[in-house]
């Protein structure tokens, strides 16, 4: 599509001084579609630490990026007055926007409704929340429903990461008019690179180090069984807090262990570089973008079989297991460390660039624009 757009981004989550790492693949959709389009971006969120309103906006990759921060309140009426009006306020000065770009939809999707509303503005939703799956979903409450139905219901398109998300949302009677959209790898950044030291066999595993959802412990505990089958094995535990593991790590006495905290996203690449394989041991997921990133890096991959990663994981990629099976994870690794799967990074390149990479991806979003608006 020749003609540049304004599009407004909505999102419930972002990247910001509150939780900095909070929603970042929304920032790479935004980032991405910024490289053909006018992008603005307004996300107001809680932050505990200021005591009064304050309002940032600057430039990042393109984006213009408008955060406010309110403070933190424990009247839920006087939360959501706080929202609707700061948002009210920060899309009142913009120039003409041509179409609404909200992520996750509640509940940012209520602005978005109230925009197309009265302002006759469409909108589309990209949906990147694993809650909407069994079991999560039992803890969506009755008027969350009500409303994420109406705000899907009233969506040009709706564009969930995965089929399997879309599935999972229509279980729940959100009915709408769904094309699922991946998340985006910048393949300027994580591309195949000749591995440093081909002496050493490097682990890595990186994630928001939620052990309920990502289950940090049983990599742990499967690192311990393989440290004295593997010769110079190096892990790599990488992600906020992850020095709460270190005396789990101690009683299993692992070693040769990097522990490292959160790191910006360009340093992710080079760890995986380095790395002979990459592996996620997660209980619940949508799409990861570091499965994708892994993929770009020509890096192979182990992973649980949830959510939607089995929609982009070619087979000669690495290995889908299940969830909690530490016996098969730890087959798996040793599988990948004696060569028994081809592993071509070309082959795992291309596959990224060719379905996650930013031209792709900003070329179906601008697809999906034209079709909203008609033209």
């Amino acid at each position: 599509m020749s003609k540049k757009l304004h599009i407004l981004f909505l999102s419930s989550w972002y990247p910001s001084k509150a939780l900095s790492s909070n929603g970042d693949f929304v920032q790479r959709h935004a980032e991405a579609v910024a490289t053909r389009h006018q992008v603005t971006i307004i996300h107001v969120v809680t932050f505990a630490k200021k005591k009064h309103i304050e309002r940032t906006s600057q430039v990042i990759n393109n984006v213009k990026t408008i955060i406010v921060y309110v403070p933190k309140t424990w009247n839920p009426i006087y939360k959501f007055w706080l929202f609707l009006y700061y948002y009210y306020i920060e899309i009142k000065k913009l120039e003409k926007i041509d179409i609404v770009h909200h992520n996750v939809t509640y509940p940012v999707g209520i602005i978005a409704l109230w925009i197309k509303i009265f302002n006759n503005i469409p909108y589309i939703i990209s949906e990147h929340w694993s809650g909407y799956q069994i079991p999560q979903c039992k803890s969506v409450g009755f008027v969350e429903k009500i409303l994420t139905k109406l705000v899907i219901k009233h969506a040009a398109f709706v564009c969930p990461v995965s089929k399997n998300l879309e599935i999972a949302m229509c279980n729940m009677g959100f009915k709408g008019n769904y094309y699922p959209i991946p998340n985006v790898v910048n393949t300027s950044i994580f591309y195949p690179e000749q591995k440093q030291n081909n002496l050493e066999f490097i682990i890595t595993h990186v994630s928001g180090m939620d052990d309920h959802i990502k289950n940090v412990t049983g990599i742990i505990n499967v690192i311990s069984k393989i440290q004295n089958k593997i010769p110079n094995l190096i892990f790599n535990l990488i992600g906020p807090n992850s020095s709460e593991y270190l005396d789990l790590i101690e009683i299993f006495n692992i070693n040769n262990i990097n522990i490292i905290d959160e790191i910006p996203h360009s340093e992710v690449s080079k760890y995986l570089k380095d790395s002979n394989l990459f592996v996620l041991f997660s209980n619940y997921e949508n799409l990861p973008c570091v499965i994708l990133e892994a993929f770009a890096c020509g890096v192979p991959v182990i992973s649980t079989d949830v959510g939607g990663v089995s929609e982009f994981f070619p087979s000669s990629f690495g290995s889908l297991i299940k969830p909690r099976d530490e016996y098969a994870l730890e087959n798996a690794i040793l599988k990948i460390f004696n060569n028994e799967i081809k592993i071509e990074k070309s082959d795992m390149s291309y596959y990224a660039e060719n379905n996650f990479g930013i031209d792709t991806i900003c070329s179906t979003f601008s697809k999906l624009y034209k079709r909203a608006l008609n033209y």
